[in-house]
Order: structure tokens, then sequence, then C-alpha cells
């Protein structure tokens, strides 16, 4: 749940935005319920219908109407982007048709001889994007300790354009200082992105500490039902939304009409599903602390995690991901997965269900052994993305399988 307010903490941006309103002075909950819906003028549905079509009429030879050709805008995907550029706190959004062509989009920002800097722990996928096509490209990408802002300060040279961050890290839940990259970026004209997905645009607010742009991964806690995969990439600057805006088009990278669709249907329920997702991660991660067969839990919820203080200071919530390392590495990994009954051994996240799966041999497999060792996923890791289920059966299905591992 949001973490309490202290002093120190009542005096940031970020603390005051927690209670402003948005700009619409609604709720944030009425907000996921209404923005981007009433859109039908003609019979006034109530819900945001879907216009399942590749091209539209024109009035006549070049003069198009609001919209063209769906690959260029479509109604029900404006619907949604408008939906999302809110809640974030932006002013404009565009729907992808994947996390990752979303982030595939914003390498085109980037030229050969570019230099970008980002983390040592984020997601396999990205990271294997950063490590094989980016370098195609003539595009070089370091990987740091981004947890130190000195660290990410000493890896800039003179060509670097852009800070890459994703915070909490996938999948070992490390905290970024948000305000502390922003300023180092800012102090040598870098551009940041983060990739909010852990956290969703409910638990954390990467504008309010000077990000440029945000990227989610809308197939998880957004939309929060695993019935869809989409990304959306949502920015505060007109300038950097038009180079957005043509990259999508251009690329071909937007979303599908029903995609949109769904995923706007998802977030009408994402304020409630978020707490019951925090709620049952933070039991989880208190059964799983000091439990005789479990090494490690990450989770930034617990006091004993490093960067405990700092998500307090910038996260509205710890959201609903755990991760720990189990007692006998892989093998015991594997057979306590395999012993799950509620839990469904799969990747991705932020789904109403609970899922589990071993990043080592699964999601961030495509990173080299080297590439894992260094940012700290062992064999043994396991990755828990908490659903909205009674808590007291998840931890009974973790019983049974710990039980069962000897």
């Amino acid at each position: 749940m949001a973490a309490k307010k202290t002093a120190k903490t009542k005096t940031t941006a970020a603390a005051k935005a927690k209670k402003a309103p948005t700009p619409a002075h609604h709720a944030y909950e009425t907000e996921c319920v209404h923005r981007g819906v009433k859109v039908d003028t003609l019979y006034k549905s109530a819900t945001t219908p879907i216009y399942p079509t590749s091209t539209f009429a024109f009035a006549e030879p070049g003069k198009a109407g609001p919209y063209d050709y769906t690959r260029s805008g479509n109604p029900t995907r404006s619907a949604l982007e408008a939906n999302l550029a809110q809640l974030e706190g932006g002013t404009s959004a565009r729907a992808t048709c994947t996390g990752m062509s979303a982030i595939s989009t914003l390498t085109y920002m980037w030229k050969a001889g570019d230099h970008i800097i980002t983390g040592n722990d984020i997601y396999g996928g990205t990271h294997r994007l950063f490590t094989t096509l980016c370098p195609r490209h003539g595009v070089e990408v370091s990987f740091v300790n981004m947890r130190d802002p000195k660290v990410v300060e000493k890896a800039i040279k003179k060509n670097t354009k852009a800070i890459w961050i994703e915070t909490p890290s996938n999948p070992l839940l490390n905290i970024v200082d948000l305000e502390a990259i922003a300023k180092i970026a800012k102090k040598h004209k870098l551009m940041t992105f983060i990739d909010n997905t852990f956290l969703g645009p409910m638990l954390q607010k990467p504008f309010d500490y000077g990000i440029d742009v945000i990227v989610h991964s809308t197939t998880k806690y957004i939309n929060g039902h695993s019935d869809v995969v989409g990304g959306a990439i949502i920015t505060r600057d007109k300038k950097i939304d038009q180079e957005v805006a043509f990259l999508v088009n251009a690329l071909g990278t937007a979303c599908s009409p029903w995609d949109a669709f769904l995923v706007l249907r998802g977030v009408k329920t994402m304020p409630m599903r978020m707490k019951a997702h925090v709620e049952n991660a933070a039991a989880i991660a208190e059964y799983l602390d000091g439990h005789k067969k479990v090494a490690h839990v990450y989770y930034p919820g617990l006091k004993t995690h490093p960067e405990h203080e700092l998500a307090k200071r910038q996260m509205l919530g710890m959201g609903g991901m755990v991760s720990f390392d189990i007692k006998g590495g892989l093998k015991a990994g594997e057979k306590f997965v395999g012993a799950l009954e509620i839990f469904t051994l799969a990747e991705s996240l932020g789904g109403v269900e609970s899922l589990i799966e071993m990043p080592y041999t699964m999601s961030h497999t495509s990173m080299s052994v080297a590439a894992r060792r260094e940012a700290g996923i062992k064999p043994g890791n396991i990755r828990c993305s908490i659903g909205i289920e009674n808590p007291d059966d998840l931890i009974r299905d973790m019983e049974r399988a710990f039980a069962k591992v000897g």
C-alpha cells in the first residue's frame, strides 16, 4: 500500500503529487473508469466502441477526416492513449502492439554512433534487444549498476544520448533513484527513459522526478487479465511526442483496435486490482522472509531490502512482484515450481492469477551466463507475480510445494 509520509518526504514534489487531483480534478479511480470512454457521439455508448476498420473515407481527394488509416490512427486506440496519458500525468501517449514493440520503436530515436546507458539487471528481452539489434544499427549500450548514481555518471561519454531505467528491476526488484538519475541526465543534456511496467501508473509517477519518456508493457498490470499483449509510450513534451508518433506510424508498431479495447477495459479495474496485488505480495514476502528453505527474498517492502527507504519515498506502493532464491539452487527450484497447484508456471506477470517462473532458465535465458551472473540472477532464483487470490491459499500452496522439495 502507499507508504506513510514523513517530514522529509512531504517536501518533495512527488509527495505533493500523491495527494494532488488529476488535471480534470477527479480521483484516480474515477479517471480509470471514465477517461477515454465517452467517444461515441452518435449513440452515446456507455463503453468505448471498437472500430475494426483498416481505413476511413476521405471527404474528397487530399482531405481526410480525423482518421485516414488505422496504422496511423484509430478512435479506439486514441481513447486508450488519452486514458494512459492522463493516468501517467503526461500530455500524449502512443499505444503499441507489444511492450517490446514500444521499446523497439524508441531505439529508432538513436542513430549510429550514439551511446546509451542502462542497468545490468533489466528484463531479458530488453537486454537481448540492446545487445544484439542496437549494435547492428551502430548504437552502443553500456550496462552498469544503476543503483549507484555515481557509477551512472561515470559511464557517460561524449556520444552518450540517453539513460534507460528500469525500477523496480526485473527480476531482482532493485530500486533506482529516479530523482538522482534525472538530475545527472539534465546536467549532461541526456534524455531519460523508464520502463514503468512493474508498478504501473498507479504506484509510480516518473514524470514527477523529471523523467522524459515512460514505457509500459500494457500486457501486465494495466490490462491485468493475461488476455492481450500491448505496449505504450507516454510523453509530456510535444516535440518528443511528434517524433514518437512518426516512428510508431512509420514502423507500423501501433496496437489493433481490439487490443486497445481490451486494455482500456482492464484499466477500469486497475485501482482495485493493484490494491489486492500489493497486499497479497506483502503477505507472501513476509511468509518467505526467514523461511528455512529460502536463501534470500527480494521485495522492496521488506526493511531488509537495501533500497527500502528509497522505495518508500518514490513509490506509492511496493508492487505485486516478489522474487526469492531457494536453497538447493536450480534443481530445488524446479521441484518447487513443479509441485505448485494454484500458481501457474509461466512467464509474464501482472494478471489476476498468480504466475511463477525461474528467470535463469525462462525470462532471462537470452542473457549470457556472464550477464546473468553480473546482474545477480542465480539458477535458483524464482520470480512470483502475485495475483488477487486469497493470500492464505497462495501461502498454503507454497507450503505444500516446499514440503515436496525435501
